[in-house]
């Protein structure tokens, strides 16, 4: 028996299992570690799903917000005052326009008018930044609490007393 155990095919057998114990534990070890790894893809993708729902969430909500700001500008515009407001403004910047731009004032006047009101409608829709310019041309008496209509009555009595005033001298 002492020969068997020493024979030449026993040391065979003997470096075959320790090298096939070697690969049976390299085997388990990288099974183990792709089980891990599963895991690892399985939650990353769970959070990532999360967050992607919760930023679509969050674009839905802004868009709804967005949609009922512009209906309700669109509703105040509908206003009376407000329209005249709008207006203002707008005979406001296109005068700032002509005062820069050109010296004959027929045609330009109406570009500069037709440019003023596609600036204030594309600030009323919202794809523009609002660039409230009557209120720096006047000192904020808008923001003061004197409504435009208001200061346009003013404004208009008072062109109004100075054609008074010249037609009588």
């Amino acid at each position: 028996m002492k020969e068997m155990l020493t024979s030449p095919f026993a040391f065979g057998f003997y470096t075959g299992c320790v090298l096939l114990l070697i690969a049976l534990y390299h085997h388990l070890k990288l099974k183990l570690d792709h089980a891990r790894y599963k895991r690892m893809l399985s939650d990353k993708l769970e959070i990532e799903a999360a967050t992607l729902s919760k930023l679509k969430q969050e674009a839905d909500a802004l868009k709804k917000e967005n949609e009922n700001l512009r209906v309700k500008v669109q509703g105040l515009n509908s206003q009376p005052d407000n329209k005249l407001a709008r207006e203002l403004e707008i005979f406001a910047r296109a005068e700032k326009k002509m005062t820069v731009a050109a010296p004959g004032f027929a045609a330009p006047w109406e570009q500069a008018k037709q440019a003023a009101h596609d600036e204030v409608t594309a600030e009323e829709s919202g794809t523009s930044a609002p660039k409230k310019f009557f209120q720096r041309f006047f000192g904020g008496a808008v923001a003061a609490g004197v409504s435009p209509v208001e200061t346009v009555k003013s404004l208009q009595q008072g062109t109004e007393s100075k054609a008074e005033n010249s037609g009588a001298a």
